[in-house]
Order: C-alpha cells, then structure tokens, then sequence
C-alpha cells in the first residue's frame, strides 16, 4: 500500500509487501523539522544510504516564516507565506534541494503535519498570535493545506475541502507492523496555560482538552483495537513522555504545546493500549528539535507503574541551531527518560518480528556541504517487553 508518489520525481521502489504477507523485517527512517534558513538537508546523503523501505515525516517538512527571520544559512523567498501562491512556492523551493529529491524518489514517506506548514503554534481554528480572528486563521489554514495536498504523497481520501483535510490514516508493512499517521493539530483544544511552559494544573487535567478529537480519537481507539500485527506504530507530532525540563527549580515545567498539556487525553490512550493489550505499541515523535528516547506509563512520574509503550524522538534533520552532541541525564526527575541530546539528524529503525532497534543517528555539520552522519546511539526493544535497552 505505497503512498502515492510526489509529482517530479522518479518511481518509488516496490518495497511495501501485501497486507497478508510476513515479512521477516522493515527497516524505516523518522525524521521531522527541516528549516530551511538554518541548515542544509545533508543528513538525507546518508539516510538515502541507510536504504529504508520508508520514511516517516513527522511534521514542519516547511517553515512559514518571512526571509531571513530563520537563520542565514540560506534564504527563504518572500514574506511570512499566508496565500496559496505563497505556500506553493514555499514547497517549491524546498522541494529544489537535490538530497530531498533523491530521497522523495529512493522510497515511499509516510508523512503527517505539525504547526510550521500553517502558522506556529496554531491550535484548530486559533491562532497564537493576537488579533487573528478564526475565519483569518480558517483561510489561511485553506490556503496551507490545498498546497500541501499538491505537494505531498498523500491518497484521493485526503483531498482538502476548504480548511478542512483528514490527514490520519493507516496502513501496514504486511503482518509485522501496523502503521498509524496521526494529526495532533487540525481537532485540538487551545492549549493550556497560555501556550506557555507550567506545572500540571487544573487547566492541563481538564479532561475536555484534546489533541486528537473525538472522531479521531475513536477511529485510533478501534483500529488499534482490531490490529493482529506484530507491531503497532504510531507516528505523530508532540512528545508524549511527561518530561519535566526544569532542572534547576522544584516547580515542574511542561510544555503545554505537546501531550503533558492534554493529560486526561493522553492517560485515557495508555490505558486503552494496556486494556486491550495492544501488541508492542511504539510511539514516533518529532517538533521539539532534540532527541529522546522514553519509556511510557500511565502516570510516568510513579517509576514503579509497568510501563506500556515505548517512545522514540527524534530530533530536527535541520532547525533549531547548532545542538549539542551532550548526552544529558534527566532521569532524577523523569524516570521515563532514558537518553536525550540534543544535535542534528533521524532515526533508523529495525524491525523484527522479535525486536525493535532504533538508531540515532546525528550529522557534525548541517550548514555548510560535507557533514558526515554517524549513530550517536542505539536502543532495542524486545516484543512483549516495552522496556528500552541499550544495544
């Protein structure tokens, strides 16, 4: 079931086996936010490489930001983009970087939205900057995602009707992996706490607050449900670990941009993975320009709770600066938290009927030509244990 190929590009190779197949293996790439003003799209030389049967683009494939506020790396074209001309052009220029080419035209992508490919931040109809009313936010949210259909390997189901588009859908690798593409973007609730970093609060609980909304969320809940594979993928935005980044203070702090601020949402998904035990569930994330690798539970500050899925995030092929190659221990105040740095590039997955292997692999230089991708580090899991070891 390979998606459908972008316009301009050469044939995908036939690598996605038939639905009642058994495959012994699937190796895919994870990838997400690539800015175009901060940095070139090297990584993609080695990952081409890599030789995945696919790719996942978790999201902020383009920025919207005017020429120049980015970075200086290269320049974007144009003002902050908000037409469809405009979103169009966009896409075509990052589409002129030949490693994106080659590696559109090496493999079929999977890929799903986050915030960048409409405005920073926005949340459904709202968006974070002051005086943009829900029908400016509305067209504009039209203009994006028409582009973004043109663009994009995507199937007749996804066609756009107004500022509305059903981006999340599944698909498998025969029987040893179900594929799950989610969008934490288009249904969610405004997010809690001003959008701003916090403890968990009443605001964050509240159980009405969404990221998947009602008909999405029910969809996910039966098909996973119904899934006999072996493995269960789901590839989406926002972290799902609930991390707390402050390591000076007592005071928690969550970002109230990824799961941490819809908490009620993001227990009620754990539990259904562990009531109805849904086979060896891995989460996928990108937008949050670093690398983590996380165990999950219900409540993921009780490290004595069993864990229920495993959580592989990766970092930025190119946004966010330069990083850091640090590898940073969170793991007093996250015991969810079993690797996190903070540099440049994807992960490369390995499936196996028995284990789970993710790769992280980092690039030394991402702003000018002739960066070389290395593994940083490596994790697997075993099927039936959704604990993370260090290969």
């Amino acid at each position: 079931m390979p998606p459908a190929r972008p316009a301009g590009h050469a044939p995908c190779q036939p690598r996605m086996p038939t639905p009642d197949a058994n495959p012994e293996k699937l190796r895919f790439a994870v990838t997400s936010c690539q800015h175009w003003e901060q940095g070139l799209f090297t990584a993609y030389q080695q990952m081409k490489l890599d030789q995945p049967d696919l790719v996942f683009h978790l999201g902020d494939y383009i920025y919207e930001y005017a020429a120049g506020k980015g970075g200086n790396v290269r320049r974007h074209l144009g003002p902050e983009i908000e037409t469809l001309e405009q979103y169009r052009l966009r896409y075509s220029q990052y589409r002129t970087d030949p490693d994106l080419q080659a590696m559109h035209a090496n493999c079929p992508w999977f890929l799903t939205w986050d915030d960048h490919e409409v405005d920073n931040n926005y949340a459904n109809e709202i968006s974070e900057q002051q005086g943009i009313t829900p029908a400016q936010l509305l067209l504009r949210r039209a203009n994006a995602y028409q582009a973004y259909y043109e663009m994009m390997p995507l199937r007749a189901s996804s066609l756009p009707k107004g500022p509305n588009m059903q981006l999340y859908r599944k698909g498998n690798f025969g029987k040893l992996a179900e594929l799950f593409v989610l969008d934490t973007r288009q249904y969610r609730s405004n997010q809690p706490n001003n959008d701003g970093r916090g403890p968990l609060n009443e605001d964050s609980l509240n159980p009405r607050n969404t990221l998947l909304g009602e008909e999405q969320r029910k969809w996910l809940f039966k098909s996973m449900k119904s899934s006999t594979s072996t493995w269960n993928i789901l590839a989406q935005q926002v972290m799902m670990a609930l991390v707390d980044r402050n390591t000076k203070g007592d005071t928690a702090s969550y970002s109230m941009d990824q799961w941490p601020g819809y908490a009620a949402e993001r227990q009620k998904l754990l539990e259904h993975i562990r009531d109805h035990k849904i086979s060896n569930a891995v989460i996928l994330t990108g937008d949050i320009h670093s690398n983590w690798a996380n165990e999950l539970r219900i409540d993921d500050l009780k490290a004595d709770l069993p864990t229920v899925a495993t959580e592989f995030v990766t970092t930025s092929l190119s946004s966010g600066g330069n990083g850091s190659s640090q590898s940073y221990d969170l793991s007093d105040r996250n015991p969810c938290n079993k690797f996190h740095n903070r540099e440049r590039g994807y992960i490369m997955c390995d499936l196996t009927k028995k284990t789970y292997t993710a790769d992280y692999k980092v690039i030394n230089e991402f702003r000018k030509p002739g960066g070389i991708t290395s593994s940083r580090a490596k994790f697997v899991v075993e099927a039936g244990k959704p604990i993370i070891h260090k290969a």
